[in-house]
């Protein structure tokens, strides 16, 4: 059975090896070799790059899937271990986000046992799943498509990999869309009587804040909310004479949000702003799921604007009331001997991509402080980690 000792070593090896976004192929396939060595039945690195470790027979009654991610975002954190007030501290990117939740997975798989997992007729499938940092989550949709209940069953339980605290079960994410704009228009003298081209971004701005407020305006709660945020806003003059200006906007969606009823109003207002004799059609969401997107080109008398819309998610939120959840508070109060918490997360995850297309009973767990993603100061404390593979063990068992 992995030790304590062992499954610090996977995690000090695993957040030690760089693994950007779309870079992840030396970690996967370290995560790979460490699998087999920890006793899984199969351990491979799949079609998409993901490094995936399999406990229990394929054709198992249950399936049990734990996603989480390998990738991180940018950062050079030195990968260290230092004492803390409650005891050491491992730094590096990703320790929290979200090597250190993955790591738990492989470690608490592997005390469980392919002997186990096949006495019970379950089987545990871990992933490291690539691009969960980017936009395109390619990891997340190859697992999802590869268990479509046609080639694969769908998973009658699902645990993503995420920092909620070792004490903590995270039940919902919201959504997002992302929105880039770019305008261009004839370059002009400042006294002149035309806003220069950096108003448009400006405008857009404004009418995404003022949806935004309306819609909130009945909601008290962050989760509930409509959350936009300008991620990106330049202004250049281009060889063609032409002032140009280019925004991005993240926009956190809540559940059941009406996304349509959005980007009709989005195309309207471009239509309005260019002052354009021939409006264009809205469109769907269903134009920017799934990793698509859908570019808007409106030319007016003056301005020609450009809507580029993708990497539409919607918002996710579990059911309490599950042999999951349950599993899992068991296994919290058993190994803590305190009351467990649920949380809903004002970011997005895989949850977002695999929760509407599986319908099981889905949770995101994992040991560390969110506070500290994708922070320079980034890192898990080891007494946590260890904790959190304990409990994960445990919440495994308590499903049999």
């Amino acid at each position: 059975m992995t030790s304590q000792d062992e499954a610090i070593a996977l995690l000090h090896g695993l957040v030690a090896i760089p693994s950007l976004s779309r870079q992840e192929s030396e970690a996967a396939v370290w995560l790979v070799e460490q699998m087999s060595a920890l006793g899984y039945s199969r351990a491979f690195v799949d079609g998409a790059g993901n490094a995936v470790g399999e406990m229990g027979a394929t054709d198992a009654a249950r399936t049990v899937i734990l996603l989480g991610h390998i990738d991180t975002v940018p950062g050079d954190i030195s990968v260290r271990v230092e004492s803390g007030p409650d005891g050491p501290l491992l730094f590096g990117r990703g320790s929290v986000d979200a090597k250190g939740p993955l790591a738990t997975f492989t470690a608490a798989v592997a005390r469980v046992g392919d002997a186990w997992a096949r006495a019970h007729d379950i089987r545990l499938v871990v992933v490291g799943a690539v691009e969960e940092e980017a936009a395109t989550s390619k990891g997340a949709r190859f697992i999802r498509a590869r268990f479509n209940g046609s080639d694969e069953p769908i998973p009658d339980f699902c645990i993503i990999g995420e920092p909620s605290s070792w004490q903590r079960v995270t039940l919902g994410y919201k959504g997002r869309v992302l929105v880039e704009m770019e305008a261009a228009q004839p370059m002009a003298h400042t006294a002149g009587p035309d806003a220069g081209v950096a108003t448009v971004a400006v405008d857009l701005w404004n009418w995404v804040s003022a949806y935004a407020a309306a819609f909130n305006a009945p909601h008290d709660k962050a989760f509930n909310q409509l959350l936009p945020s300008l991620r990106d806003l330049r202004t250049w003059t281009d060889e063609h004479l032409h002032d140009r200006v280019a925004a991005k906007l993240g926009i956190r969606l809540p559940v059941d949000f009406p996304i349509d009823d959005f980007l009709v109003g989005l195309v309207d207002w471009a239509n309005q702003r260019t002052a354009t004799d021939t409006p264009l059609p809205p469109f769907p969401a269903a134009a920017i799921g799934d990793g698509s997107a859908k570019k808007v080109e409106i030319v007016g008398p003056l301005t020609h604007l450009s809507l580029n819309i993708h990497a539409h998610e919607p918002a996710w939120r579990s059911d309490r009331n599950n042999a999951l959840v349950r599993a899992f508070l068991a296994a919290i109060r058993e190994i803590s001997g305190e009351r467990p918490g649920f949380v809903v997360k004002t970011g997005t995850s895989d949850m977002n991509v695999v929760g509407p297309a599986w319908g099981c009973p889905i949770l995101a767990y994992g040991p560390g402080d969110s506070s500290l993603d994708h922070t320079p100061n980034e890192h898990i404390a080891l007494d946590e980690y260890w904790s959190a593979v304990r409990v994960l063990e445990q919440a495994l068992r308590n499903l049999a």
